[in-house]
């Protein structure tokens, strides 16, 4: 089945010979090696398998074996001699490199290595976020001085996407997380004879917390996950490549409108965000409270004072930059394919969520500290 001929002083021939099929039991390379190790003058080795019967991948497997045996030792392969589905197999294997990983007996990283490697990457992604932060407000200091660039039409209709056409979703959930509130607050409040401060807790729970909690983690899932993918498929076609190479900076012409926009029109969404959890609780506390509608009225005007409506809205322009900024960031770090735009935009709503929540827990220690 296999045999070696020592043509010349420096040329090994191999011969095969049967059936190289894996279901036969084939011969190892040991023999191979151990000719090589007998005859340190062969610098050469050909193949004679004209009296092969029939084969299959049992025979490429030898043959790639033999063939690395050949190559650490710097021995010169003719492969001439083998069939040509064999040569054409074996050039394929050889263009197209061996994906990492792919072998089981492949020595797997240690906990203490994955551990070292999780945190170089959050390192490298908090660098990148506070050096993205950074650009992000040079480039506001120069539209500050009037230098920034960017077209004001693009503004304009980055403002209706984030504005105007946000306010249905805004809406539908606003309204019913007030009306869940106001059931929740009732179930509790009933028991004591105290209904008629449903309006009450509605009405601070949505100026001073609820209205911009939801409306951040709205515009995050629709704006942020937007901006991720505009960018990152901007991205992929080269298009900030080809502005930067116009000396158009990506920062002022990109990111700069996204973020005044979200900047501008999150406060309003919160606003009306507001509203309309106030008008769900009402809903609730006049046709199953049995509560007039005035008495609600005059009952939520008293517990809410404009300091409650203004902490509510400065947590949505922080809320605004901070998805303005992650769904940037996230598009610009996207990769080069049409699956990697779709994690920047998945990593876009993750990361903008984690910072809202954070945010407003520290917002709303330091209004407790401050005693507002």
């Amino acid at each position: 089945m296999l045999e070696f001929n020592q043509s010349s002083k420096n040329t090994l021939l191999v011969k095969f010979s049967g059936d190289w099929r894996m279901s036969n039991e084939l011969p190892s390379t040991d023999s191979f090696t151990t000719t090589l190790e007998t005859s340190p003058a062969i610098r050469k080795i050909a193949f004679d398998s004209d009296s092969i019967t029939d084969w299959d991948t049992g025979l490429l497997t030898f043959l790639n074996q033999l063939l690395e045996q050949c190559g650490l030792r710097n021995i010169e392969a003719d492969r001439s001699g083998l069939p040509e589905g064999a040569r054409r197999l074996l050039d394929l294997a050889a263009a197209v490199p061996e994906r990492k990983g792919a072998r089981r007996s492949e020595k797997q990283a240690s906990r203490l290595e994955r551990i070292g490697k999780a945190g170089i990457g959050w390192y490298a992604g908090a660098h990148e976020m506070i050096t993205f932060i950074g650009e992000a407000v040079v480039a506001f200091g120069r539209l500050l001085r009037g230098k920034a660039r960017f077209r004001r039409s693009d503004f304009l209709q980055i403002i209706q996407e984030t504005g105007a056409q946000a306010l249905p979703i805004v809406t539908l959930i606003s309204f019913l997380i007030g009306l869940i509130t106001a059931y929740m607050g009732a179930v509790q409040l009933q028991q004591f004879g105290a209904q008629i401060y449903v309006a009450n807790m509605v009405a601070l729970a949505m100026a001073r917390e609820m209205g911009a909690m939801m409306t951040g983690i709205i515009m995050a899932g629709r704006t942020g996950a937007a901006f991720a993918a505009q960018l990152g498929s901007m991205r992929v076609n080269e298009e900030i490549d080809a502005l930067s190479t116009l000396g158009i900076p990506p920062m002022e012409f990109l990111v700069l409108p996204r973020m005044l926009a979200l900047m501008l029109m999150m406060p309003l969404l919160t606003l009306y965000a507001d509203f309309m959890g106030i008008l769900g609780g009402a809903l609730i506390g006049i046709t199953s409270l049995d509560l007039g509608a005035v008495e609600y009225y005059e009952q939520t005007r008293n517990s809410v004072q404009l300091k409650d409506f203004g902490m509510g809205l400065f947590k949505g322009v922080v809320f605004g930059i901070l998805i303005a900024i992650s769904g940037c960031l996230r598009g610009m770090q996207s990769g080069g394919s049409s699956s990697a735009v779709g994690v920047a935009a998945t990593s876009a709503v993750v990361t903008a969520i984690v910072m809202i929540i954070v945010s407003d827990a520290i917002l709303t220690v330091i209004y407790n500290i401050l005693g507002i």
